[in-house]
């Protein structure tokens, strides 16, 4: 078998079959893009949620968190692709079944699940600031919307940026659940170039193409905590403070 890892015929046949490839590898990031929006901005609302005074709000989040965390992500797409379908058609009264596309189910797929990793991550950021920086922040007039997004959350992010790396790694690799349900990404063209001639080239050239996607956020990441631990500049906020000229002597 490691003799056939090395045999230029086979290579030429993989290199030949690079078109579904590059559409697995194309469709791969727009799942990725699409489903890290939703992984952000859910786990970002989530996370404030569950660090606010109000027991609803803190027990949606839980319940959220817990039955993500605990649950298959395999699971939670086969039940998209199998129940999505006829909830949809209970809900907007159509005759029949509402087709998902394999598209929305990998997006909402791996972000709502991801969603709940990162809501943990921004919880703890925002647990790392001392409680007394949104007491001061309400005492200088401040609204508690404007107290999160210019003093509570500017300061987790030297706290979270590690793991909320590790999270879009891993929704990157996460995609590959796809495959499961002839998904159109990456990994499901590897299977069908697999399985069609039988070369584990094909798994190769998806572990390289995965390493594309992933070796550049890793980099990014460096490149954002080296940032992130400069001197921050002052922020002129609308309706808080004012920037006034400096007066002559």
């Amino acid at each position: 078998m490691l003799d056939g890892l090395f045999d230029p015929r086979r290579w030429q046949i993989t290199l030949d079959s690079m078109d579904g490839f590059w559409q697995g590898f194309a469709f791969t990031l727009q799942v990725v893009v699409a489903g890290l929006i939703i992984s952000m901005v859910l786990g970002t609302i989530l996370g404030v949620f569950s660090t606010t005074r109000s027991r609803v709000l803190r027990g949606i989040s839980r319940v959220y968190v817990e039955f993500f965390q605990n649950t298959p992500l395999p699971v939670q797409v086969f039940f998209y692709y199998m129940a999505g379908p006829r909830v949809l058609q209970a809900i907007l009264g159509t005759p029949s079944p509402v087709r998902l596309s394999a598209f929305a189910i990998g997006a909402v797929g791996v972000g709502l699940y991801h969603a709940a990793y990162v809501s943990e991550v921004i919880r703890t950021g925002i647990e790392s600031v001392p409680r007394g920086q949104m007491e001061a922040a309400l005492s200088q007039g401040f609204s508690r919307v404007q107290a999160y997004r210019y003093v509570i959350l500017p300061q987790t992010f030297k706290v979270i940026l590690p793991p909320l790396c590790n999270q879009v790694l891993n929704l990157v690799k996460n995609t590959s659940v796809l495959a499961l349900i002839a998904g159109g990404d990456l990994m499901y063209n590897a299977d069908n170039f697999v399985s069609t001639y039988g070369y584990l080239q094909g798994y190769i050239m998806a572990c390289v193409l995965y390493f594309v996607i992933c070796f550049p956020l890793a980099l990014l990441v460096q490149w954002l905590e080296r940032r992130a631990k400069k001197r921050p500049r002052a922020k002129n906020i609308p309706g808080i403070t004012s920037v006034e000229p400096a007066k002559e002597a």
